[in-house]
């Protein structure tokens, strides 16, 4: 298993307010956008983004970080046998991903994200 890429998630109650700070002053483009919650970046080789959200999505609260990787069930076995606390999951979600949530050895809650291929 390898890390792909790591997204932070902040909370808020208006995620269509972070356009007009991180799109319209910063230049980052809306790579997302499901109401619930706002994924903005850059298409360019740097991956990077930052996502404003109500919720987690599936009812569940929003992760403090969400890290993506290659293989969702091998993370989880990883994860579940060095005893961390898996709070969510592994779930298939309907937008397309497959992910578990877990807390971190800080109580940070992580969303651990693969994208399914169809």
């Amino acid at each position: 298993m390898k890390v792909r890429r790591i997204v932070t998630n902040i909370e808020t109650r208006d995620p269509a307010a972070a356009k007009s700070f991180y799109s319209d002053i910063l230049g980052l483009e809306v790579l997302m956008d499901h109401g619930w919650i706002v994924t903005l970046g850059s298409n360019d080789l740097m991956q990077t983004q930052v996502s404003f959200a109500q919720e987690g999505g599936s009812r569940t609260p929003v992760p403090a970080l969400s890290v993506e990787v290659d293989d969702v069930d091998e993370a989880f076995t990883m994860m579940t046998a060095a005893g961390f606390e898996v709070s969510y999951g592994p779930a298939d979600e309907p937008w397309g991903v497959r992910r578990f949530y877990v807390r971190d050895p800080f109580g940070t809650l992580v969303n651990i994200v693969s994208h399914r291929t169809r």
